[in-house]
């Protein structure tokens, strides 16, 4: 049996960029984790850690082995300017 992989990444979003998950502009986040590889998943996943500063902090997020995510938690709080992006 193949067992879930573990991936760590940095996010900071605005308050008012996640507002457009809301707006319906946004459905996907997607983020390079540390290995390089980026990842995509959906917005409202995330929207737990909303908080009226935005989402900020290094995440750790559950897959299964074939890509399909489990669990996402907050690890800590950064202060980053790695590349995050909400998609359409």
């Amino acid at each position: 049996m193949s067992q879930h992989q573990i991936v760590r990444f940095a996010l900071s979003l605005s308050y008012d960029q996640y507002l457009n998950v809301y707006q319906g502009t946004a459905k996907t986040v997607s983020v390079v984790v540390d290995d390089g590889r980026r990842v995509a998943f959906p917005a409202g996943r995330i929207q737990s850690f909303l908080t009226k500063q935005g989402i900020n902090g290094y995440f750790e997020m559950e897959l299964t082995p074939e890509n399909k995510l489990v669990s996402i938690k907050k690890l800590s709080y950064i202060d980053t300017d790695k590349f995050s992006l909400l998609k359409k």
